[in-house]
């Protein structure tokens, strides 16, 4: 299925808006309530639209302190890299994990309540992660800029 321009102002409006109600995405848009119904739902039916979700601030839940963990692993084995990625994604604390082309095998961002609560992380998790050689890690100071939106 190919986009058109109703199609990608629908996506940019639900990004931005998730909680939008079809009556009000429908004006957004220009197209009346039930058309507007139909594409949402071809367009979650196709996986444009892979789920809803509520983004939480992380200074409430006492999670400001964003760090970026780049690991290099032992070796590229398939087996390794399925075993590192098994035991990452069961981390709660890492809320993204890439495969990366350049001088880390992956880049991993992670929550903690500061210096101390990375300590714990590193010490219950990531220093047990399988095939590890290397660990480098850097604190945010300050998010400039964040988003969710992907442009379409």
């Amino acid at each position: 299925m190919e986009l058109d321009a109703t199609d990608r102002r629908i996506l940019t409006v639900l990004q931005k808006q998730g909680r939008i109600t079809n009556a009000e995405l429908s004006e957004r848009v220009n197209l009346s309530p039930s058309a507007c119904h139909r594409r949402v739902q071809r367009l979650e039916e196709e996986g444009y639209i892979a789920g809803y979700v509520a983004l939480l601030d992380a200074r409430k839940l006492a999670r400001p302190t964003t760090v970026f963990v780049e690991i290099t692993l032992q070796g590229q084995a398939d087996d390794l890299l399925d075993r590192f990625e098994r035991e990452v994604a069961r981390v709660p604390d890492i809320l993204e994990c890439h495969l990366m082309a350049g001088t880390a095998d992956y880049l991993l961002k992670i929550v903690a309540q500061d210096t101390e609560d990375f300590a714990r992380i590193h010490r219950q998790y990531l220093s047990r992660l399988p095939g590890v050689a290397q660990m480098h890690s850097s604190f945010a100071l300050r998010t400039v800029f964040k988003t969710t939106a992907i442009p379409v």
